[in-house]
């Protein structure tokens, strides 16, 4: 397996365990979530799987739910 880099197509990842966390009614078009060894969290567009996928440390992927979930990133959708 390559080493998994931010950035790489998503599909050079795997193509099981991809899930889509709640996407509140929005058709589908959202991301979708990878566990990778280590605690590191890859993203993926729905829309594009074989796309780039951005890949975050566990530090990184727990500050942006928290951020979320607490609202903190409100200012991007308006």
């Amino acid at each position: 397996m390559n080493i998994i880099r931010n950035g790489m197509p998503a599909t050079e990842q795997g193509q099981t365990c991809w899930i889509k966390p709640r996407s509140g009614g929005h058709g589908g078009s959202c991301l979708e979530a990878r566990k990778l060894p280590g605690g590191r969290v890859a993203l993926r567009q729905s829309t594009d799987p074989s796309g780039p996928a951005l890949i975050f440390e566990p530090a990184e992927i727990r500050a942006f739910v928290a951020g979320a979930s607490s609202g903190l990133a409100g200012e991007l959708l308006g």
